[in-house]
């Protein structure tokens, strides 16, 4: 299992490494302020996006870490050394400092939280959010197999590109750089990247805040709002708990800081460096160079390799609604050379996206779907109204009954701070950053409204591009209340913020405990020995070699399906690790995918048709095959009298474990 002093040690050692990397970079560019802020953000950008491709040529090892390292920290040394760009407003920068490292840490342990397994006298448990960190494996996989990552989730022998990973990996390869040196685990170093991740985010939106209301203060304002949720637990005390269900669609994961900086820090990681990269936009604007052409480079492709919902479709689409507000805030003299300089940014960044960008339009191109993206209002409405319509109110019910609903303290205060700002021009950089963050927030809104992605389940698209609206409005909204324009303003907006903070706490406070708490499930106990199950399979398999298990092995320790207990423990990869995890990485058509599913669970529910193991061996390249005694194949064991597999190891009770013959 993980253990939180490996995650602890890992926390620390990404914050400091990235934070100091990252303020050399940005002293630079930035006033102090934000460059304290951003820090975090722009250190692990440009250090993830920089040296991807460079350990994917010289070898993914701990020596070439730890040398790519030191090389950058001696930079940073330089880098520090010289004189820093002109310094902003003056600002309490004791308090912002103390605000950053003391509230933002703290706040950033509860997504942490979710991610460690809980112990009990029933078992070992899992709390719901684990369910989307099953990419656990890629980490793993990373660490044991090197770059270009192996797809650990499926691979098909002799298939086009079969074992290659086609995914917006960066974030995961950032653990991956975190746990090779430290020797810890792909869980242990996920638990510590999500901290990092959810600190960074906040020091961003700290920074940002006193930046703009020149107030220390607005940065505990930002903890606070962040700290906010929905107003769901609130209204299921006056109406029951199934009293919104019929008016209201049930909660889909469209939330906002608190709730998705657990699930998929990925996606917050993206948003985050959508943000700096609009910053530095807002101040390239005023002082174009090209050590600025270079970090904004590095973090839209270090954005888009994170995340193709916000770094890519959302980012995109919002810099063509920014780039006329930006032209027109260049001098006139200045703005051939900026806008050169610009395109070299843009073609740098695409450079260095290039193969997430090929793969992920090869991946698009298998599924077979009709378009990865289409236009389709945001469901919102639920039962209680006719289809046709609730398709028609779903269009204004998105803005006043939705967004109000999961962001009670920043929406409507963050607008109103937001078009308070806008309307009273300060300095001219500050009017610019308000500007271009503004059409981002306003370019996330509309694309969760609007837009619907078709590759899985669910709504990813709509559901990741709130990400960057979420943070700009909590900053908008923590640097309104103080330094709006007009008082009635300050008070308008402090009364939107305080009522919907309150109301919200409730489900705050449940997310949290729940976060803490984990959820009770009958197979906690069989959880908590699987690490020896898993440690005997890799004795029989190599580092290359792929395993077979039930993919609906303790399907009950989260709230869908998934093969949990491969993902996090057993450190190979899967032949078909089932139909959850087979969504976002494998490249297959939906009926193919369910049929595969629907072999593996029905062999290992004793129930193989002919030539369904002979397939597992040569068709799906499984070396190695597990079965446990609660799977149907204990009792009806095809592999037992299979012409392609050998028993190397059984205990009884506990597993049998199978060698593909040579």
């Amino acid at each position: 299992m993980a253990s939180p002093i490996n995650a602890v040690l890992c926390a620390l050692v990404a914050a400091a490494f990235w934070s100091v990397l990252g303020y050399a970079i940005a002293r630079h560019l930035l006033p102090r302020v934000l460059a304290l802020g951003a820090a975090p953000v722009l250190g692990w950008a440009c250090f993830s996006a920089a040296s991807l491709p460079f350990l994917g040529l010289i070898g993914f090892s701990a020596a070439a870490v730890i040398g790519l390292a030191a090389l950058g920290l001696v930079l940073a040394g330089i880098s520090l050394l010289r004189p820093p760009a002109a310094p902003g407003p003056p600002t309490d920068l004791k308090w912002l400092v103390a605000a950053a490292i003391a509230a933002a840490a703290i706040l950033a342990l509860a997504p942490t939280l979710a991610l460690l397994p809980k112990y009990s006298e029933s078992g070992v448990h899992l709390a719901a959010p684990i369910f989307d960190h099953s990419k656990i494996a890629v980490i793993d996989a990373m660490t044991r197999q090197g770059l270009p990552p192996v797809n650990p989730v499926f691979a098909e022998v002799g298939a086009d590109g079969a074992g290659h990973l086609a995914y917006y990996y960066l974030w995961h390869f950032s653990a991956a750089v975190l746990a090779l040196p430290l020797h810890i685990s792909g869980w242990e170093a996920d638990i510590g990247l999500t901290w990092f991740t959810a600190f960074a985010s906040l020091t961003l939106m700290m920074a940002f805040a006193v930046w703009l209301s020149r107030r220390a203060a607005a940065a505990f304002l930002v903890v606070a709002l962040a700290a906010s949720a929905s107003l769901r637990e609130v209204l299921s005390f006056f109406f029951g708990n199934y009293g919104l269900e019929p008016f209201l669609q049930w909660p889909n994961g469209f939330a906002g800081w608190l709730f998705q900086s657990a699930w998929v820090p990925q996606h917050l990681m993206a948003a985050s460096g959508a943000i700096a990269a609009v910053l530095l936009l807002a101040h390239y604007a005023q002082r174009p160079g090209l050590s600025t052409i270079v970090t904004l480079a590095l973090v839209v492709a270090a954005s888009f390799e994170s995340s193709a919902f916000v770094g890519g479709v959302t980012f995109a689409i919002a810099a063509l609604a920014v780039a006329p507000l930006l032209f027109s805030a260049i001098e006139a003299k200045r703005r051939v050379t900026a806008i050169l300089g610009l395109a070299l940014a843009g073609a740098l960044a695409l450079g260095l996206a290039a193969p997430f960008i090929r793969d992920q339009l090869a991946f698009i191109a298998t599924r077979g779907s009709d378009g990865a993206i289409g236009i389709y209002p945001f469901e919102v409405l639920g039962e209680m109204f006719p289809p046709t319509l609730r398709r028609v109110l779903d269009l204004p019910a998105y803005w006043l009954i939705l967004l109000p609903l999961e962001f009670p303290a920043s929406f409507l205060a963050g607008a109103i701070a937001l078009l308070a700002m806008l309307g009273a021009r300060t300095s001219t950089t500050e009017w610019t950053a308000a500007r271009l963050l503004g059409v981002l927030a306003g370019a996330g809104l509309a694309i969760s409204w609007l837009l619907v992605s078709r590759l899985g389940d669910n709504n990813d698209l709509a559901l990741r591009a709130i990400l960057p609206a979420a943070m700009i409005l909590i900053a908008f909204a923590a640097a309104g209340m103080l330094a709006a324009p007009q008082r009635g303003r300050r008070r308008a907006i402090a009364a939107c913020a305080f009522v919907g903070l309150m109301l919200s706490l409730p489900d705050a406070a449940m997310m949290i405990y729940g976060n803490w708490r984990g959820s009770a499930a009958a197979d906690a106990a069989l959880f908590a020995q699987t690490p020896e199950l898993w440690a005997a399979v890799r004795r029989h398999a190599a580092a290359g070699a792929r395993v077979a298990n039930n993919p609906l092995f303790l399907q009950d320790l989260t709230p869908w399906p998934a093969n949990m207990s491969w993902a996090l423990l057993a450190d190979r990869s899967s032949c078909f690790a089932g139909r959850e995890m087979a969504i976002p990485f494998a490249a297959l058509s939906s009926e193919r995918r369910d049929a595969i599913n629907d072999q593996f669970i029905r062999v290992f529910a004793g129930e193989a048709q002919p030539g369904d193991v002979g397939e597992f061996a040569a068709k799906y390249g499984c070396a190695v095959v597990v079965v446990v005694p609660q799977d149907g194949a204990w009792a009806n064991d095809s592999f037992a009298a299979s012409a392609d597999y050998r028993l190397a190891e059984s205990r009884d009770d506990r597993w049998r474990i199978y060698v593909k013959k040579q």
